[in-house]
């Protein structure tokens, strides 16, 4: 945990490029992009199955990177990492900066089971797609470039996506009943989302 925690923040040249996006710009071509990025910045490295050191800055970049994508398209300061927090904690540091202690605890424990729920997601199409970029030899950060690419499609991740703008649409709980007889109704072409991959 303590390598991890030390590597939250990537190279200043990522930051650069998160910067240099619109703020409107959609957060999975700014994440695809900080992983061209970290490709580039680790284009040279020798990657051997029994050194982990790759594997590790991914898994603690990935937080401090997609917490500064969140914060550019929301017009805020990027938080600097904090190395006494947990991977989950440090997550919701990055991104909201809360500080009730007891809130954070709750909603890092419950963030801590859906990281590995989504880690143990086995073989969806973003998955295979990074073994299948990874099995040409390709820079590990240019795989997770692909995987994210494809998880960003409407029938994967954008899936997730999809049920949120839905649920904005529906607002608030007296508007449900409405909203499924629209599904409902095949003349209107609106879809339940949230089953599926669709």
């Amino acid at each position: 945990m303590l390598q991890i925690s030390q590597e939250y923040m990537p190279p200043k040249i990522v930051s650069d490029v998160i910067k240099s996006f619109p703020q409107n710009s959609h957060p999975m071509a700014i994440l695809i992009a900080c992983f061209s990025v970290l490709a580039s910045y680790y284009h040279d490295q020798k990657y051997d199955e029994n050194e982990l050191r790759h594997t590790r800055l991914a898994i603690s970049q990935i937080a401090g990177i997609v917490a500064m994508i969140y914060r550019h398209i929301t017009n805020q300061d990027f938080i600097q990492a904090d190395t006494e927090l947990s991977y989950s904690e440090n997550f919701i540091h990055m991104m909201f900066d809360i500080s009730s202690y007891k809130f954070t605890k709750v909603v890092s424990k419950a963030l801590d089971i859906i990281f590995i729920l989504h880690a143990d997601h086995e073989q969806n199409a973003s998955t295979a797609t990074v073994r299948l970029t990874g099995s040409a030899g390709a820079n590990l950060f240019a795989c997770l470039a692909s995987g994210t690419a494809t998880l960003w499609g409407p029938a994967h991740g954008g899936a997730n996506e999809a049920v949120i703008n839905m649920l904005m649409e529906i607002e608030k709980p007296s508007n449900v009943k409405q909203f499924v007889q629209k599904v409902k109704d095949r003349n209107k072409g609106i879809r339940l989302m949230g089953f599926g991959h669709r």
